[in-house]
């Protein structure tokens, strides 16, 4: 199955395969492309099947494949192995490729993600429930708003709302489903220690949808990972501290 993806600069090296959230697209790395760009990488901003541009096939929908074929295109393209970065599922798609694929992963960024989904309060829960109650009954678009309105909350980030908006709801809805349902049945917990590779945890010190504790699971799990808190930032690091998010992402990509 053919991917989307963009890539504005063939010609960098090594590769930064990023890797967008449940319901975005390669768009959402907007801000990070030229910075990636400008210091010689060859970023590439994938659409995970279902999502943007690239189609669902009807024929499943899993994390392991979704890492199969994120690691067919690297291999491909004939460019790895690859820093994988990971927004929210993106982070859990950037796992299982870490797992699976060590030979195509040079460093690994997990951004805004978890090891395995458990809310840690009662209003985690139910955020989770309702989610998965609009998606199942009155679908995208409803469930689109409700997750807008958590990743960028307040009067100021309206036209951040819209987009995610936009984007959730141009997705396949069975693509969608089926990744929630994946998302919620995942666990890499007993695996992390198999990860090798230089690894960086990056958390929202005002994220509610994955608690900055519950991040703190991949950095005790993974050997040698070490965690970035980032201030003012929710959920959606890159994109609400975009600036701070980019200069940690540059010095620990440019680490030797």
């Amino acid at each position: 199955m053919a991917l989307h993806f963009l890539d504005p600069n063939p010609d960098g090296h090594p590769v930064v395969l990023l890797l967008h959230g449940l319901g975005a697209d390669a768009s959402s790395w907007i801000l990070q492309l030229p910075v990636l760009t400008a210091a010689g990488f060859r970023p590439i901003a994938t659409d995970t099947p279902g999502f943007g541009a690239s189609p669902y096939d009807g024929r499943g929908w899993s994390i392991r494949r979704v890492a199969a074929q994120m690691a067919g295109l690297i291999e491909e393209l004939g460019v790895g192995p690859a820093h994988v970065v990971g927004l929210s599922m993106g982070g859990i798609i950037a796992q299982q490729y870490a797992l699976d694929y060590p030979q195509l992963t040079s460093k690994l960024v997990l951004v805004s993600t978890f090891a395995f989904l458990r809310p840690d309060t009662l209003s985690g829960w139910l955020y989770f429930l309702q989610r998965f109650i609009l998606v199942n009954t009155l679908g995208l678009p409803a469930q689109a708003k409700a997750v807008a309105r958590r990743v960028f909350p307040g009067p100021n980030n309206e036209q951040l709302q819209k987009m995610l908006v936009g984007a959730i709801s141009r997705a396949d809805p069975r693509a969608y489903r089926k990744a929630m349902t994946s998302l919620g049945l995942f666990n890499s917990v007993k695996r992390l220690g198999e990860i090798k590779v230089p690894t960086l945890v990056v958390t929202g010190q005002e994220d509610t949808t994955v608690t900055p504790a519950r991040q703190q699971l991949l950095v005790n799990r993974i050997p040698g990972a070490r965690q970035v808190l980032v201030p003012h930032a929710g959920h959606a690091v890159p994109v609400d501290q975009a600036e701070s998010f980019n200069l940690e992402l540059l010095k620990f990509l440019c680490e030797v």
